[in-house]
Parts: structure tokens; C-alpha cells; sequence
């Protein structure tokens, strides 16, 4: 990936994403105007990856105040309220989606804001700050994580959650970019992750572009690799972490644990904190979203199995976290008992917003 260029960002008044549908053949960026053409994006997968979707979740919103035409403040709000609406139904599964809107909808309902042009510079000012946060929180993660890698290591890494999962540095492939910043040496085994391939297209152009050493192998080769070549640990992200510590992820993400767990490979899950929704009590209560058969039927625009062959397309699944050996936050690594750890991590960071704004 080009060092310098954010997955989603900002530039003279339009909504700018990677549109990662086209790689790794070609690096392109698509340029947005509308709120509306922003939930399309998220909802087709121009962008992908919870913490880029909640970026792009509030580069959303702020586009909406830059190009509404409404004269008053009220007629603002109900536009931006409408927004928020359409850019929530966009995609189910992912918490960040959700967890950027509410953090839009404080700008709008903050009555500080009290003309319309000091609503729509508050708007565009927290998006901007909702995209930065997310790169240091990263860098945190990444961090945290590392100390979790052994010197010399061989990982086993699903879906893609680097930099283009993200507005930059990544989650789990982040955790991976650290240690190697540190020196360690380490060769990733990169699940192809299908059916949209994000592994195999995306995580193995970051990588290559990295310099890390990695192997690209058959989402099922995951146990052969465990139980005969010798595996260190599993990297995930995760869309939503309920509040027992389940987590939902990219498909597949719940058979790697499981192969994991009989071969006693530590089993990592690394996302911001959030990604965690204590609302949720259990993973069970996670809506997974159905994706479009042809994600499956098709491969490259050819079909594969028999015309009219019936097809399910779940684009997550929910480890249970009993498979889950730690959480890698910006806050920490938490280890069960999840539901007391998590938790703990939420009071914390309520107290320390109490003292700031004190």
C-alpha cells in the first residue's frame, strides 16, 4: 500500500476511500459527494473493515452538512438525522458503523452549535478527528499486541485487518507490522478468506508491500499447518465483540479457533475498544449479515456450481469466547473472565472522561 495514502480521508469537500473491490490489480481511489453515495460504498464494499467503516460512517455525516442546501439549523438536523438513518442501514455486523454515527449525532444535537455554519465545522472537525484517532489507536494495539509475538514466529492471519481494514496501520496485521518494526522474525500464513477473497487479494498485497515474509494458503489448510509445520498463534480483528468477550468476525473466523484450540495455538483477537458493545450481552444476540449469492457462485464473473444451486452467504460468524485466549485493546491485553475485564476497561474510560471535561 502507498505509505502515505489513508484508506478513507478528506480532500476539497468529497468523501475519498480506496476502492478495495479493484485490488490488487489496481489502486484507485474513489471520490464521494454524498451521504448517500457514502453508505453505497460501505455497503458494496468499496471500503471494508469495522474501524475504516466507522471512519467513513462519519466522513458520511459530515458530507451531509457540507452539501445540504437547509438555511436554518432545524432543517439541518432533520437532514443530518436522515443521514444518520440511511448510513446505519448500510451494513449490520459491524459496531464501528454504528459507534461513529452516535458519535456524529452528539455534534448534531449539541446546542453549542448554534448556526449552521458553526454545525458544519464541527461536523467535518470531529470526522477528521474520529479518522486520526483511529490510526493512533492502532499504533497503541499494535504495541500491546507485539509483546504477545515470540521472537522468531510463524502466524496464522484470516480476512484482512491492516491498513486498508482501517484509515491506516491496521488491527491484527498491525500487531504484525509492530513486531516486525521491533526485529522479530516472523512469516505469515494468510488465509485466502472466502468468498471475497480478502486474503488472498488484499492482506497478501499489504504484506508483499511490507516486506514481511508470508504464504498464502487454502482457507481449510489451516489445521494441516497447526498439527505438522508448527504454528505460534492466530491473529483476528473482529467486527463486534460482545460483552461475554464473543466476537464476530469474517467467515471462518470461528473454524480457525476452533483447529486452534486442538492444537493449543494461542487464539488472538485484536480490535479497538470501539468494537466492543457491552449492550450485547452474548454473541448469539449479533445480527450477521447475508451477503448476495453471486459472492459465492461467482469467481472473476465465472459462475461455478449449477445454475439455480441454492446458496447461503453469512459474511460473519461468532467465536465463542472460550476460544478466544486474549483481547488485544489500546487499553490493554484482556484475558478472561472477559465479562468482568471488559467491563472494567468501559469504567475506566468513563472515569477518565469525567476528569477531563471536569
Amino acid at each position: 500500500m502507498i505509505e502515505e495514502t489513508r484508506t478513507v480521508f478528506w480532500e476539497n469537500g468529497q468523501v475519498c476511500m480506496i476502492d478495495q473491490r479493484i485490488l490488487p490489480d489496481t489502486f484507485a481511489i474513489n471520490r464521494y459527494d454524498t451521504y448517500q453515495q457514502v453508505a453505497d460504498a460501505i455497503q458494496t464494499m468499496v471500503v471494508r473493515g469495522a474501524p475504516a467503516i466507522g471512519a467513513a460512517a462519519g466522513f458520511g455525516m459530515a458530507v451531509a452538512a457540507q452539501n445540504s442546501r437547509a438555511t436554518s439549523l432545524e432543517a439541518l438536523r432533520e437532514e443530518l438525522h436522515r443521514a444518520a438513518q440511511v448510513l446505519a442501514a448500510s451494513r449490520p455486523t459491524a459496531v464501528n458503523l454504528f459507534w461513529g454515527i452516535r458519535r456524529m449525532m452528539q455534534v448534531v444535537d449539541n446546542p453549542a452549535h448554534d448556526s449552521v455554519d458553526r454545525l458544519r465545522t464541527a461536523m467535518l472537525a470531529e470526522a477528521q478527528r474520529i479518522a486520526d484517532e483511529d490510526i493512533e489507536t492502532n499504533q497503541r494495539m499494535g504495541a500491546n499486541g507485539a509483546a504477545l509475538v515470540p521472537q522468531e514466529a510463524t502466524i496464522i492471519h484470516h480476512c484482512n485487518t491492516g491498513s486498508l481494514a482501517t484509515v491506516g496501520w491496521g488491527t491484527a496485521l498491525g500487531v504484525v507490522r509492530s513486531a516486525w518494526q521491533q526485529g522479530k522474525k516472523l512469516h505469515v500464513l494468510v488465509d485466502e478468506t472466502r468468498p471475497r477473497l480478502q486474503g488472498a487479494r488484499l492482506t497478501a498485497w499489504e504484506l508483499k508491500n511490507l516486506g514481511i515474509p508470508h504464504t498464502l494458503i487454502a482457507d481449510g489448510a489451516s489445521g494441516h499447518y497447526m498439527r505438522r509445520r508448527g504454528v505460534d498463534l492466530c491473529l483476528v480483528g473482529a467486527d463486534r465483540i460482545a460483552a461475554n468477550g464473543d466476537a464476530a468476525n469474517k467467515i471462518g473466523t470461528y473454524n480457525l479457533a476452533v483447529v486452534a484450540h486442538e492444537n493449543w495455538v494461542p487464539f488472538y483477537v485484536v480490535a479497538p475498544f470501539s468494537t466492543v458493545d457491552l449492550s450485547t450481552p452474548h454473541g448469539d444476540l449479533i445480527e450477521i449479515e447475508e451477503r448476495a449469492a453471486e459472492e459465492v457462485t461467482h469467481i472473476g464473473g465465472v459462475r461455478i456450481p449449477p445454475e439455480g444451486t441454492p446458496v447461503g452467504n453469512p459474511a460473519f460468524d461468532v467465536t465463542p469466547n472460550h476460544y478466544i485466549t486474549a483481547i488485544v485493546t489500546e487499553y490493554g491485553v484482556v484475558r478472561p473472565p472477559f465479562n468482568v475485564n471488559l467491563r472494567k476497561i468501559a469504567d475506566q474510560i468513563a472515569q477518565e472522561r469525567e476528569r477531563a471535561q471536569a
